[in-house]
């Protein structure tokens, strides 16, 4: 039976790693009808939508997407590209991503962060005795994908029931001379359910691939309250999981160890913009963005996409030298959620094959600073890597 799955190029490269990754997936024997959904910069231009509602109708319908990647600016550059048509109407320009994490409440983001053998991007140290060492990266990262600083509560030059609200809590005396149009207020707000599910996702993601340990990654020494909640449910919940270790680290600590031991970590869980943190960090040790895929998962949706921007710069080279391995490792991650295991398998093989020979490498493998001249150094193009990938299938 063939899938209906919606295609979400996005902005940028997105447009071109899209279809490599169903060109792989072609390969492997996935049988899928790939419908195009419209998303992005062009549509918030021309429609002051990024996340058109005919998007939102088809992943209501189909519920699973292939996501590329986006482009985000500021609002006030966002304001300076809309139609003119459409100013002076109060739009606001919004990440169509975080629209469709909280429109699905895909509230659980899966980041796995995994070293390849023979990556020459592969994060190593010394070893103590005038040599070096490599240890295997093997780390997950559970981001709670809805709430927290991203959730977008904020304000600036906030109205009166504000900050009147604000001045009851006894900490906002330091701000009590500060004029209301010159301050600006982000709020950090978890709930139990939240914090529920995606820690519980993380101990069931452990125990199913055998981690030993799940590390809550947050700052509860000082974000008593929203840190707290997440270390005291994650206490209680561990208490259903014998045999696997709860580890808790700041998450400035966690920066820190990360480049000492990374190995000793397994499933790492945080909130929103702390798993965002944590999971590009790990993703330098394994390769950066170009290696960094994650899912996007909640009860009656699921959302697959590499963790890199669009990277407009690199969109008009042609050939293309961006890496397509993180699209491609994402589409891996869609197959597991559809229970296509064996063919994520062969896929992610393939891939380990092709890094382990050394004999094709993307510009960003190479150190290379990205632009036309990488071909000259040895390069290969998008299109290239993804042949060699499909040749090792």
């Amino acid at each position: 039976m063939s899938r209906k799955i919606v295609a979400l190029p996005g902005d940028g490269i997105g447009k071109t790693v899209l279809p490599e990754a169903i060109r792989v997936l072609d390969t492997a024997g996935f049988k899928a009808d790939y419908i195009h959904g419209d998303i992005g910069w062009e549509f918030w231009c021309k429609e002051g939508n990024a996340l058109p509602e005919r998007t939102i109708k088809l992943l209501e319908e189909h519920k699973i997407g292939l996501f590329g990647a986006i482009t985000s600016k500021p609002n006030d550059a966002a304001l300076k590209e809309l139609d003119p048509k459409l100013s002076n109407k109060g739009l606001v320009y919004f990440s169509p991503i975080v629209g469709l994490r909280q429109h699905f409440n895909l509230d659980i983001c899966i980041r796995p962060c995994q070293s390849f053998k023979g990556n020459p991007l592969n994060f190593i140290r010394r070893d103590g005795k005038n040599g070096f060492e490599e240890p295997l990266v093997d780390a997950v990262i559970f981001r709670q994908n809805t709430e927290g600083l991203y959730a977008g509560v904020e304000w600036t030059n906030p109205p009166k029931v504000v900050r009147d609200a604000l001045e009851t809590h006894p900490k906002m005396k330091a701000f009590k001379h500060v004029p209301s149009e010159e301050m600006a207020i982000s709020t950090r707000i978890v709930s139990k359910n939240g914090c529920t599910r995606i820690i519980k996702a993380a101990f069931d993601y452990a125990k199913k691939f055998g981690y030993k340990n799940v590390t809550v990654c947050e700052k509860p020494n000082v974000l008593r309250e929203t840190s707290g909640m997440m270390y005291k449910i994650a206490k209680e919940i561990a208490k259903q999981y014998p045999g696997i270790e709860l580890w808790d680290t700041n998450i400035d600590a966690q920066m820190m160890w990360l480049t000492k031991n990374p190995e000793a970590y397994g499933v790492l869980v945080a909130e929103n913009m702390f798993g965002d943190i944590i999971s590009d960090g790990f993703a330098g040790l394994v390769g950066g963005l170009g290696f960094a895929c994650s899912a996007n998962i909640g009860d009656g949706a699921a959302v697959f996409e590499p963790t890199h921007g669009s990277a407009p710069k690199y969109q008009e080279l042609n050939p293309s030298i961006v890496n397509p391995i993180a699209m491609i490792l994402s589409a891996c991650m869609m197959l597991d959620h559809l229970g296509e295991t064996e063919k994520a398998r062969r896929i992610k093989n393939a891939i380990a094959k092709v890094v382990e020979s050394g004999k094709v490498k993307t510009y960003d493998m190479m150190k290379l600073r990205g632009g036309p001249d990488v071909f000259k150094n040895g390069a290969c193009t998008t299109q290239q890597m993804t042949d060699e990938i499909i040749k090792q299938l």
